[in-house]
Parts: C-alpha cells; structure tokens; sequence
C-alpha cells in the first residue's frame, strides 16, 4: 500500500465514525485497531460528511462540530459497553391505538365453524392437507387420534422435509409423547379447545426451552433456548403438538437459513421467499396441520403469495412476542399460517392477548362469526390496484361483489411511506449490533446488499433527526389510516399495491392474504424477478389481501373464508407432495 492510500482508508474511517449514530458510531471499532478516534475527525472530515445527509456547514460551523466531537465518541463508547440482550426492549413502546380512538369491545367467541367433517379419507394424503378445524372434528369423533396423526405428519417430514428444507429441527420423540398426553386427556373427557391434538410447526425464531433456537442464522446454529416463548406456552395449553421448529430467513428475512434455502412446494426450484419460508412451506405441503410464522415487513404475506397458505397478520400487539427473537420491537408481530381461513381464527384465539414480559402487548378480546351476514359490508377497494393486477386479484375482488358486499372507493395520501423503513432498519441494527461491530455478519450466508449485513452498516448512518421525523411521519399515517378506515369493514387489494404492506405493517392493522387463484411464472428470485432466462413457467399460487381497521381480524376471517369458498381454489394441492 502506498501512504496515498492508506490515508484515504484513514480518512474513510473518519467519514464512518462522525456519521454513525450522530458523528459517533464508528468510535468502538477504530480504537479495537488502535486509533484514536477523536483525532481522526477533522473540518475536512464533517464537509466530506454533509454530502450523506444532506446538509451543508460553513467553516466555522464545521469548527464547532469537531471541537465537541470527543465527548460524543465517548458517550458512543460507554454506551456500547452496556450489554443489551436481544430481549431488552427500548423505553419507547409502539401503540397503534389512535389517541382518543373508540375501538369496539369484543368477547372472546368463535362461531359459525363447522362441525361436519364428513367421513375420514381412506387415503393419509388427503388426512394431511384436511384443514386443522376438520382434523379436530375427526378427533373428536373418534375417526382418528392425535398420535395417529402426529405419525402421519412425521411420515410426511420424513420424506419431503429434506426436499423443501423446510424444518430445521424435528422432535418426533417429543411430539408422540405429546400427542399420547392428548389422546389420553380426550379419552378421559378433558378437551383444552378446537386445537387439542393437532400437529402444527413453529417459526425458529420463537424458543422452546431446551430447544435448539438458531434464529437461521450460521451465528446462533448452536444457540440452545433457555426459555419458552408465550406463544408456545399458550399452544401448548390449547393442546396443540408441537412437531419441530420450521426454518426461518437468518434473523428473520428472506428464505436463505444457514444449512440451505426453504423451497416452494408448486417450484422447488425457487424459494419460499420471505423469513417464515419454513412455515408456509411446510403447512402448503400437508407437513403440518398449520404453523406459526412472523412478519415485520411481510415475512408472513409474501411466503403464503409464493406457496399458497393462508396468512393472517394480527393487529400489532394483539399475540405477545415474550421468549421470540426481536427484530424491531416496534413493528414484530406473531401470526398463523394455514389452510383456511377458520384455522387462522382458531389459531389467533389460542395465542391472543396480552404478556407482562412484552411492552407493547394487549389485551383485546378477539370474535370471529363465519356465519354471519355478509351482505351490505362496506369494503374499500382501489380500482388503480386492479388495472394492471393479475387474474386472481380481479377474480377474488368480484367473488367479493357476488356477496353482496358494498364495494366502496378507497385511497391512501401521497407520502413518502419509503422512509419508514429507516426506522426498521435501525432498530434491527441496534438489535443485532455485536453481529456488525464484532464483524460475525461476514459469517451469514446471504451478503448480497439488500441483506442484513450491509443494511445494518449502512443503518449506522442514519441521521438521529431524521428518525425522530420518521417516527413523526409514522403518527401521521396512522391518523390517516383511521380516518380512511372509518366506515369500512374490510378493504381488498392486492397484496403488495399501494404501498398498502408497508402502510399497515407501520400502523399495525391487520392483513389476510389468501390463495386466490393460480399464475404461471418462471422460477423466482426472493424478490419476484426471473432467476433464470430458460423461459420456463411453473403454475404457482397467487394471493390477494384483506385489510381490516385494528383488532377487527374477525371481520376479514369471515370475508376472506366466503371468499376462498366462492374461488374454490384453496384445496389445490402442489402436484409433488400430493
């Protein structure tokens, strides 16, 4: 190297440590290579600074900066040297609850479900993809038992796990002991609820004590759970069995896990794209009566577009996330993935409400009547979203009109709802800041630059300011929201139109996206581009959403159940794994 160049590495340095978390950042890790970190920041250093956010300081001002600049890498310092465990959460809790909002009282009730499951299949296959709210019917009608039905899912794993790399972990032994506790509770007249006995598989990122807990991260692949989360625990007491913990994208994004990449079971030969790719994989290939997933920015709807599942994203906080891997606290939501629609009503029923050990948890009863009248719902749509949409979008948006539902013109405010990703991408550094400062991100697999370990580091240079703002922006948009949603049952769309993902997954309404037909498409990237140039079109599933005003999720259960009865396409099995 000539001095040339190891000044502009010098210099680089500088540039990194006055921009990271307000001139302060890169402070740590200059004096782990035995620099002072003060003495590099100079007037040349903040005006080659200015640029990265915009502003710009006269001489003097610039002067001012770095005169106060090492008192600000020592806080920056003293801070890092805290130990914060992923579990601490932040002193601010997101609520998505309007200030002075009214916002209906429910009880905790199911009804409408049926009870008529019809005769067990003689065929095991066709056992498997039933719906879990039939399983329980047959149960409780002595067609079949829990055991019987946690082996023919391990049967299942056995033989197409390993071709959808879709579980990382399987506790067959675990399960069959369970399974037999249910059996013998039923037998004795003790029934916990409409879960007892059914098998399901939970995301990785969620702990079991004693489990292997790897978050799909090559960092954590030893990492064993010292705790169970909420979310199991009250699993557990529904009387559902646990079969294993489905893969999950490393630290929750994308279908890339460090022992392989999750598949979709109509193409294995792309991905299941976002991080509950396990749990959607697995429920769309009749491995699991239903499973658990996440989202934070669409880890739920857009695996359960590419595979076909339904997915249910409850309003932020109604499901606690006490004992789950946090990602950004203020926006983590815990939610179903299944094959009907009443599943995920019976799923969200079980792990609903509140936890002392969540901040941002709630209590609020949860009600869902798939009897109830449909006709004269007011249901927003946006006819923009459906010129261009695909088939199935226009498809489920007229099943919806043939029920009578009053369909209603729905906008959003032009905004620039892409800044509200700075603050997720903030709080999933600070979350996971040792993985950056301590260079372990160079040990997860995925290193492309829209992954984790060039988001985090490219987050350190976010602008204190300007996330203060963006929480600014957050409050407007969901003023906006409730004052949109008002009058409105539900609102129908394609998932991913109108900035409607990003819109709900920062205001915390609810989402269920659902199967609404079927698409032929080449083999995928994780982002929805042509992996290759062979032309080759695989028939896939397609999903379309609905959205419905916070802690409605009833709503949108019974609308999204009429509506997957009208399309009839919801039992189509991936030809594979049939």
């Amino acid at each position: 190297m000539t001095d040339s160049n190891s000044g502009t590495r010098a210099t680089r340095r500088s540039v990194l440590g006055l921009l990271a978390g307000g001139a302060a950042a890169g402070a740590t890790a200059a004096a782990a290579r035995g620099q002072d970190a003060g003495a590099g920041v100079t007037t040349d250093t903040v005006a080659c600074a200015e640029p990265l956010f915009s502003v710009n300081y006269t001489p003097s001002e610039r002067e001012q900066i770095v005169q106060g600049i090492d008192a600000w890498i020592s806080r920056a310092e003293q801070l890092r040297a805290v130990e914060k465990p992923n579990a601490l959460a932040p002193a601010q809790v997101f609520d998505p609850r309007p200030s002075g909002a009214a916002l209906r009282s429910q009880e905790n009730r199911i009804s409408g479900v049926s009870r008529d499951p019809g005769p067990l299949p003689a065929d095991p296959v066709d056992i498997a993809y039933a719906p879990a709210w039939r399983l329980a019917a047959w149960m409780d009608a002595g067609a079949i038992t829990s055991l019987e039905l946690t082996d023919l899912y391990l049967d299942r794993i056995a033989r197409h796990g390993a071709a959808l790399e879709c579980f990382v972990t399987v506790t067959a032994d675990r399960a069959r002991a369970e399974a037999r506790a249910r059996d013998a509770e039923r037998r004795a007249g003790r029934v916990r609820g409409p879960l007892h006995g059914v098998p399901y598989a939970l995301k990785d990122i969620i702990d079991v004590e004693g489990l292997p807990a790897t978050w799909g991260a090559s960092v954590y692949r030893d990492r064993v759970a010292d705790e169970t989360a909420a979310v199991a625990r009250r699993l557990a007491d529904a009387g559902a069995v646990m079969l294993g913990k489905s893969t999950s994208g490393a630290i929750a994004y994308g279908d890339i896990w460090f022992d392989g990449v999750t598949r979709n079971p109509f193409n294995p030969e792309e991905g299941s794209s976002g991080s509950s790719a396990g749990s959607a994989s697995a429920t769309a290939a009749g491995l699991c009566a239903f499973a658990i997933g996440t989202e934070t920015l669409g880890s739920l709807v857009s695996p359960s577009h590419r595979c076909g599942t339904t997915a249910l994203r409850p309003t932020f906080g109604r499901v606690p996330r006490t004992g789950a891997m946090a990602l950004c606290w203020s926006l983590d939501k815990i939610g179903p993935l299944v094959r009907s629609a009443p599943d995920a009503a019976l799923v969200l029923a079980a792990i609903n409400g509140g936890h002392p050990g969540d901040p941002s948890s709630l209590d609020h009863g949860f009600e869902a009547d798939f009897a109830r009248d449909l006709s004269g719902m007011r249901v927003g749509y946006n006819p923009a979203w459906f010129e261009e949409a695909a088939e199935p979008d226009r498809a489920a948006l007229e099943a919806a009109r043939s029920l009578g539902v009053e369909l209603v013109e729905f906008d959003v405010d032009e905004l620039p709802y892409a800044s509200l990703l700075t603050q997720l991408e903030a709080e999933a550094a600070a979350a996971f800041e040792r993985l950056t400062l301590e260079d372990l991100d160079d040990q997860l697999r995925w290193q492309i630059p829209q992954a984790w370990p060039n988001t985090w580091r490219r987050a350190r240079f976010a602008s204190a300011v300007d996330l203060v703002n963006i929480d600014r922006l957050r409050r407007q948009v969901m003023t906006m929201m409730g004052e949109r949603m008002d009058g409105l049952d539900a609102v129908i769309g394609p998932n991913f139109a109108g900035d409607m993902l990003i819109i709900t997954n920062f205001t915390g309404h609810p989402q269920l996206a659902f199967r609404s037909g079927f698409v032929d498409q080449p083999t995928r990237t994780i982002f929805g581009q042509a992996a290759d140039e062979s032309g080759t079109a695989f028939s896939v599933p397609h999903a379309t959403s609905l959205w419905a005003p916070l802690f409605e999720e009833g709503t949108i259960l019974a609308l999204g159940a009429a509506i997957e009865a009208r399309l009839g396409v919801a039992d189509v099995r991936p030809p594979q794994f049939s």
